[in-house]
């Protein structure tokens, strides 16, 4: 049986595609596959997976040797679980910049597109059997899209995402601002978890410049809910980045109605960070940076020290 997953810290399209492709594998390339997770989705995805009817798949802490793999929305390793390089990955589908470090057995499939959504591929790669997707498999293809997205406001948003989520969102009979709404609500309610959870809920490792940085990124329709907890956020962090083995967390807190990103700043090091990545002026704990709201486009890309 195929496992099919994607990174640590599952989000929804960590959550959603993994089923999507298996279902698709399963059904339609008669490969059987069955989609894990590495990892508590957080609570949209975990909304998602209500609302379309879908059980959470297992969570799964490694592979082994003799495990087919199909890895989707990511490509690196550090997101991926112990023993992922002696297993056999059969395939990759994402759409995140090329990390390297991951070894394969032989020639395998990998796709990797500019586009906001692994699921948005997902759906080019179907081609016409797009078409027999049931409406369930469709409702995570769309949440999969206005969640990576942002409802749109992602600077990632291709006209391929957005045709491909009009579409569906009319064969479903889905009004996309209500539905998306609805995600984001469930995506801000973060109350039942502990500062050190939210550090980890939507959360990568990256190096820039010889340091280890988890950056962290709680996109949320209200802000203040997490920067109440500002304090406690703070004081987290060191035994965050002590466990996990990096140098420091980086959290940015994404305000999706007014496209801006507030960072945490506890020290010296991630102060110049800011500065010196987001050419921002830094006077306390925290610096607002307007227009910012991809890891993936405009935070990763120009981290500096």
């Amino acid at each position: 049986m195929i496992k099919v997953f994607g990174h640590k810290a599952p989000d929804t399209d960590a959550t959603g595609s993994p089923i999507i492709w298996a279902w698709y594998l399963s059904e339609l390339r008669d490969m059987p596959a069955e989609p894990k997770l590495l990892g508590d989705p957080n609570t949209e995805a975990k909304f998602v997976l209500e609302r379309w009817g879908f059980d959470q798949p297992e969570i799964i802490d490694g592979v082994a040797a003799e495990d087919e793999v199909v890895v989707v929305d990511t490509n690196n390793p550090a997101e991926l679980p112990d023993g992922i390089n002696d297993a056999r990955v059969i395939e990759v589908i994402d759409h995140h910049l090329l990390a390297g470090g991951l070894t394969t057995r032989g020639p395998i499939n990998i796709t990797i597109r500019p586009v906001a959504c692994t699921a948005t591929i997902m759906n080019d790669l179907m081609g016409a059997e797009a078409g027999k997707m049931p409406d369930k498999i469709k409702g995570l293809m769309l949440s999969c899209i206005l969640s990576d997205t942002l409802e749109f406001r992602s600077p990632t948003t291709t006209m391929t995402d957005r045709a491909l989520a009009m579409k569906l969102a009319d064969e479903l009979g889905v009004t996309i601002a209500d539905y998306a709404a609805e995600m984001f609500a469930a995506k801000s309610d973060v109350s039942a978890f502990s500062d050190a959870e939210l550090l980890r809920m939507d959360s990568k490792q990256y190096e820039v410049g010889g340091k280890k940085f988890r950056v962290s990124v709680l996109e949320t329709t209200s802000p203040a809910t997490v920067l109440d907890r500002k304090d406690g956020l703070i004081a987290a962090m060191t035994d965050v980045a002590a466990e996990d083995g990096v140098d420091e967390v980086l959290l940015f807190v994404v305000d999706i109605l007014e496209s801006e990103a507030t960072l945490l700043v506890p020290n010296d090091t991630v102060k110049t960070v800011a500065e010196k990545s987001f050419d921002a002026e830094v006077t306390g704990d925290m610096v607002v940076l307007p227009g910012v709201v991809s890891r993936k486009k405009q935070i990763v890309p120009v981290l500096a020290l």
